[in-house]
């Protein structure tokens, strides 16, 4: 697939813009019971966003702050896919809009670098019962405007950037918006028709850091290895002195 560009809104998904909100992924689940189909959910301002494990996301005015609430297809695994076609669809959406030269790149799994900083987050919620999926909210946040100072995030977390203080380039949450639906649409259509694997091949043509050694921390766990990229399930894979491993959820450290 090519670098995606700025198209028509997607058929059959809805759009809701609200002017505040607590979190968008909040409000997704509390209208879910009303959607007929996909929908994003955007606010001009969140105020009790979430990032991974509970963390706080800043979000002020100016920023992007978006959910995409559906009911996929498939079990747990296939929405943790889904976080990759999400990321994709972020880094395409940038380069619709801002154009090839801005250095965007992937960490696993699915934040955005921007000049080697975080410039967006994804987190994805799920509801149902013994495996089986039943509503899947994908909250993305994009700092356009405006990046947390390095004091407001936690210790050893990758810098946070921002699009305007990095590049210049004023963007609006509607213009991420009309962006960023279409790239998802599109992605997701070539995950249903061809599988995971051009969405890994994709992922891993953007991803930062990849053939280089990096620091992969579970909760009592720490593995350093050359990242190899990710398996057919999107798990991380690390071949470091004692083998190689396959990691599906730890916080990544790219080091000095």
């Amino acid at each position: 697939m090519s670098e995606a560009s700025t198209e028509a809104w997607p058929e059959g998904v809805a759009r809701h813009v609200l002017d505040r909100v607590d979190s968008t992924n909040a409000e997704a689940f509390r209208r879910a019971a009303d959607l007929t189909g996909p929908a994003w959910i955007m606010a001009y301002r969140q105020e009790a966003g979430r990032g991974r494990r509970g963390r706080a996301w800043r979000d002020p005015q100016g920023n992007f702050a978006a959910t995409l609430v559906m009911r996929p297809q498939g079990g747990l695994g296939d929405a943790a896919r889904l976080s990759f076609v999400a990321a994709l669809a972020v880094h395409d959406a940038l380069r619709a809009v801002c154009g090839p030269q801005p250095n965007f790149a992937l960490k696993w799994p699915n934040d955005v670098l921007l000049n080697g900083g975080k410039l967006s987050g994804i987190l994805l919620e799920s509801t149902g019962t013994g495996g089986n999926l039943g509503l899947l909210a994908v909250g993305i946040g994009i700092n356009l405007t405006e990046a947390p100072a390095p004091a407001d995030v936690e210790a050893g977390a990758m810098r946070p950037v921002s699009l305007l203080a990095e590049t210049g380039m004023a963007v609006t949450p509607d213009e991420m918006l009309d962006a960023l639906a279409p790239a998802f649409d599109g992605w997701h259509r070539q995950l249903l028709a061809y599988g995971f694997g051009p969405i890994r091949n994709a992922w891993m043509a953007r991803a930062a850091k990849l053939g280089e050694t990096i620091v992969a921390r579970t909760g009592n766990a720490e593995f350093t290895g050359r990242f190899d990229g990710i398996d057919d399930t999107g798990a991380l894979i690390l071949t470091g002195p004692r083998g190689r491993h396959a990691i599906p959820a730890a916080d990544i450290h790219f080091g000095g």
